[in-house]
């Protein structure tokens, strides 16, 4: 498989790719907030389609510099002829991660001061509940043909896509890869030979694209498009070690893969794949700063494993989602990003895929909703460096199908006071409000047939029960309804007593407790923040151990967290 991260994109748009610069950085609720691809300033992203050997794969380039100096180098499987890739388009990726982004979800409480007298309403029949109705689920070539040759550098396939110019290469040994690429205009980094090696070793091909700035220029675009490759093999797996060539040994880098799958949820094969912490209920005041939570929370978790694992972020079938961050992908949308088993017709529709009308893709129209799509989303997010993954990253398709969403929760308190419960409670004259309850239920009385007054009803709730008022004069149905009312009054001013006193302090405090331990910051920050009297804390970088020995004798992050003050 092909692919590049941050790197790929990044590095190798920064470094392998002849540049200069650097580059650019089920349940109800109401949906209330987002941490997007956007949040990872540093990120790059990947569209991954895979059904049996078939992949497709998109790649979107956030190259921040000039264009006459950017290209990309990827190695790939197998050579990528013309027909087999495509230009797509941003949206795609800003649809993905808008659907599958970690989310907020905001309730609110119910005001726990609610006076209600029912004294006397099992006497008037009540309509039957309505049965509830199920919701509806939603290259360039430089040089001649003999020092080619001579370098072990086969040009397998030469065309220009629309604003790119596109070359794949075959080569025998990487000294003379690196050499060809030097010779043909690309400034690459320092060891890059060692780089390109494996690849040449596993008999891996070279896709290699730069802007045709005067093709950019008819077509009107001032940004990079994806590119999109369509190709069968049996290697799942994004090649990353290229695009760490220009990072930093220490510096991690981030990596987001969209993968859409027919069967189930995608993992990797070669390293730990890790759910994140989610589903977890977290104080109402981090609702302005829920991107600086999940950042926090992302940091401190990767930093945990040593930036050697993977995330799943997200996983949940595209025929409906809950809550539902964006509408679900519609066919058309699927179908743009590479999904080729839509309409049964694979074989087909892959091949459709990889000829399409002069590789051009229409531009998307995003659809007011989505449908039901046999389609699997995974949203797996990787933090990595050169030390902590030396190997590509493989992914192997599982059967588990558990629906899975980095979703967190806010409970607004109620805005009252006991003391306005109080004030509230006595404004409520129970004589008065009786007064009119007690004449009512004295005329259904007499409404009702008397030879059944001493029959219980079949159905009390719904048909009306007149046993306990028969027989009792007005003045004793008077006193039955004030005593009610005066002990609705007094567990009214109870239950508000517990929720302002016991329920949402201990609330928020558990909250707090859970914000601490998955973001790393201290109780004293998490109080100023709730008193708004600060911005969410910085969670210090924590230096990444290269050798097995500075891994041995680094201080765990408990350690560290109790090790007493330091006098002076």
């Amino acid at each position: 498989m092909l692919g590049l991260p941050r790197a790929a994109l990044g590095a190798l748009a920064a470094g392998l790719c002849a540049l200069a610069t650097a580059p650019a950085q089920a349940f109800c609720g109401f949906y209330a907030g987002k941490a997007d691809a956007s949040l990872f300033n540093e990120a790059s992203q990947v569209v991954l389609v895979r059904d049996g050997q078939r992949t497709v794969l998109s790649m979107l380039n956030d190259y921040s510099g000039p264009l006459k100096e950017f290209a990309l180098i990827v190695p790939t499987p197998v050579t990528l002829k013309q027909g087999q890739v495509r230009v797509a388009e941003k949206v795609m990726f800003e649809r993905l991660d808008a659907y599958s982004s970690p989310r907020l979800a905001e309730y609110h409480d119910q005001n726990p001061c609610q006076f209600r007298l029912d004294w006397s309403e099992d006497l008037f029949p009540r309509p039957p509940m309505p049965v509830a109705m199920a919701s509806p689920a939603m290259a360039d070539r430089v040089g001649s043909m003999a020092r080619n040759k001579a370098l072990g550098v086969t040009v397998e396939a030469k065309y220009t896509l629309e604003e790119y110019d596109i070359v794949s290469l075959s080569a025998k040994q990487s000294d003379g890869l690196e050499i060809w690429l030097r010779e043909n205009g690309y400034r690459i980094p320092k060891g890059a030979s060692a780089a390109l090696k494996p690849y040449i070793n596993q008999g891996m091909k070279f896709f290699v694209a730069k802007v045709n700035l005067k093709e950019q220029a008819k077509l009107g675009y001032s940004h990079l498009r994806p590119l999109q490759f369509a190709f069968e093999s049996e290697k799942f797996m994004l090649p990353m070690r290229l695009g760490m060539l220009n990072a930093a040994p220490n510096k991690p880098q981030d990596l987001i893969v969209y993968a859409l799958t027919r069967e189930g949820r995608v993992e990797s094969s070669n390293y730990r794949t890790v759910k994140l912490a989610a589903n977890e209920n977290l104080p109402h005041f981090i609702k302005p700063h829920f991107k600086d939570f999940y950042k926090a929370l992302f940091d401190t978790s990767a930093q945990r494993e040593d930036y050697r694992v993977a995330f799943t972020e997200y996983f949940w079938d595209m025929s409906w989602c809950d809550p539902c961050a964006a509408n679900p992908l519609s066919p058309e949308e699927l179908r743009q990003a590479g999904v080729f088993w839509l309409d049964g017709q694979v074989e087909e529709a892959f091949k459709r895929l990889q000829a399409p009308a002069a590789g051009r893709m229409a531009p998307m129209v995003v659809p007011p909703g989505g449908g039901a799509q046999p389609v699997m989303l995974t949203r797996l997010h990787v933090r990595y460096t050169p030390a902590t993954f030396p190997d590509d990253l493989a992914f192997t398709q599982t059967k588990d199908r558990q629906n899975f969403q980095t979703r967190y929760v806010v409970h607004n308190p109620y805005a009252g006071s006991q003391a306005q419960c109080a004030a509230d409670m006595a404004k409520q004259e129970c004589e008065a409000l009786c007064k009119p309850k007690v004449e009512r239920v004295l005329d259904r009385l007499k409404a009702l047939d008397p030879s059944t007054l001493d029959k219980p009803a079949r159905n009390p709730r719904w048909e009306g029960n007149p046993q306990p008022y028969v027989g009792k004069s007005a003045e004793q149905l008077s006193q039955e309804c004030v005593q009610a009312c005066a002990n609705s009054k007094r567990s009214t001013l109870e239950a508000a007593r517990r929720y302002y006193e016991e329920q949402v302090p201990a609330r928020l405090k558990q909250e707090s407790l859970t914000l601490a331990k998955l973001t790393g910051w201290s109780l004293a920050d998490i109080d100023k923040l709730a008193r708004g009297e600060a911005k969410p804390p910085v969670n210090p970088a924590k230096p990444v151990a290269s050798t097995w020995w500075e891994r041995l004798f680094a201080p765990s992050r408990t350690a560290v967290a109790n090790a007493p003050a330091q006098p002076g």
